[in-house]
């Protein structure tokens, strides 16, 4: 190498950064012993900020442009230096690039459920997760605070601390809300909107602008899903007495297309064990709801189950539904002809309302009314 060359690299004039790993927030230009000289040409792109350092102190800030280095576009760094007007010299200072893009499709999400309390569900534990996007706002404060002289400082760097700020402020913003569990996923722009303007200013202490903070999913843990769907299911079913009548009916077609299980009289014993069934549950189902019965007692109780309610009556009167009247109350009525043959009744169990006189329980009541008196 000639006198020449080795004069001419010991003087920086060239100073540029093209990011080539996409993830790159702070690079630091490698001047290592060599001096920037006075004149030198200096790039900054767009998406990229170009802070100078003197002994670790931040001076000059370069935007977006091309620049020619002299003491009139560095005014800090010339203070700094002490420099006199028209100084023309090699000098020593430190480069860091900036990268102020934005950085999407960040992850974060709870490692653990998070505990809330829920007004319909009471205590539950939540997990949540999304994305986020920022970007650096102020290169010298994110110098400063976080990025501090690394030479080279990536997304990866600082996303371990985004993500817990970000956990932690979605989960207080979630139990502040109120929001029901079940109504959450209905509402997840009006929290994430909630959860970015709680954080802004978090990010903003670190010279960081969150510019999107989204949730994706908030989820109950996977036994509580479970039983939500075991009560889902319950109420999709509702009736319980017309469900097990439509499976028994599922039952008698399939049994009456396979000659092999008795074809029409094996359909015929299906139709009549599942309609046999139906009508019990329906019976007991609907006496439990109406008259607010206990159920039986369990196989091995030690205590009778309690004596079964004589059933009571519905009275259509003058096309008005009265009632319900025990058996009792039915007999006064039917002596005292108010309640005759045709008055029409219902109870429980029965498909429809029908003439009193109709009802075997009913119609021997009848009987026992004395005749009318002769002449009368």
């Amino acid at each position: 190498m000639g006198l020449f060359d080795k004069l001419r690299n010991e003087f920086i004039d060239i100073i540029d950064w093209v990011d080539e790993h996409k993830d790159t927030l702070v690079w630091k230009f490698p001047r290592y012993q060599n001096e920037i000289k006075m004149n030198a040409k200096l790039t900054v792109r767009e998406s990229q900020v170009a802070v100078f350092l003197n002994e670790g102190t931040i001076a000059d800030v370069f935007m977006p442009g091309m620049y020619t280095l002299t003491t009139q576009n560095m005014p800090i760094l010339s203070t700094l230096k002490g420099w006199k007007y028209g100084f023309d010299s090699p000098f020593k200072a430190d480069v860091f690039f900036v990268s102020t893009r934005q950085f999407t499709n960040q992850k974060w999400g709870t490692k653990n459920p998070i505990m809330l309390r829920d007004e319909e569900f009471g205590p539950v534990r939540l997990r949540a997760f999304g994305s986020y996007a920022f970007r650096v706002q102020d290169a010298g404060l994110f110098l400063k605070t976080i990025a501090a002289t690394n030479p080279t400082f990536v997304v990866d760097d600082i996303n371990e601390q985004l993500r817990n700020l970000a956990v932690s402020r979605c989960m207080d913003a979630v139990a502040e809300s109120k929001i029901p569990v079940l109504d959450l996923a209905a509402n997840y722009d009006e929290v994430s909107q909630f959860i970015t303007d709680k954080i802004k200013p978090e990010f903003a202490e670190l010279g960081l602008e969150l510019t999107k903070f989204l949730i994706e999913n908030i989820s109950l843990p996977a036994e509580v899903e479970a039983a939500l769907d075991k009560r889902s299911s319950m109420g999709i079913v509702g009736n319980l007495g017309a469900y097990a009548q439509f499976q028994a009916a599922n039952a008698m077609e399939k049994s009456a297309e396979n000659p092999a299980s008795g074809g029409i009289m094996g359909a015929g014993m299906g139709a009549g064990f599942g309609a046999a069934i139906g009508g019990q549950l329906g019976n007991v189902f609907q006496q439990n709801t109406a008259q607010g019965s206990t159920p039986p007692p369990t196989a091995g109780a030690t205590t009778p189950p309690p004596i079964p309610a004589p059933p009571a009556y519905y009275v259509a009167v003058n096309g008005q539904q009265t009632g319900p009247f025990p058996l009792s109350e039915i007999q006064s009525r039917i002596a005292a002809g108010t309640i005759v043959r045709d008055t029409l009744v219902w109870t429980t169990g029965m498909a429809g309302w029908s003439a009193a006189g109709g009802v075997d329980t009913l119609d021997m009541l009848f009987g026992q009314t004395p005749p009318p008196l002769p002449g009368e």
